[in-house]
């Protein structure tokens, strides 16, 4: 991971305060945010569109997908719902 690098234009990668780690796109948006402790993601990871707008839920355990996921289309709408145990999906939700 690229902690506390920058893009081209100055703009910082990612940066970490405590335990949370943010990632930017070129243009300083929010790219992703959430724990990031003894170098693995763990709890509740949040990821956005370049226009800023939330893509993702997410859960980690570990560096491994856990608990609930659920992915927005960029129109705020959810396309994807399901839970994780352990890395594999257990369930799917409509």
């Amino acid at each position: 991971m690229k902690i506390n690098e920058t893009y081209k234009n100055g703009q910082k990668i990612s940066e970490q305060t405590g335990k949370t780690l943010t990632y930017y796109y070129k243009s300083g948006i929010v790219k992703a945010k959430g724990d990031f402790v003894n170098e693995m993601m763990e709890g509740k990871w949040l990821f956005y569109y370049e226009n800023g707008k939330l893509w993702q839920e997410a859960y980690f355990k570990k560096n491994q997908k856990e608990g609930e996921w659920k992915r927005y289309d960029k129109a705020g709408k959810l396309e994807f719902h399901a839970e994780f145990n352990n890395g594999k999906q257990i369930t799917k939700h409509k």
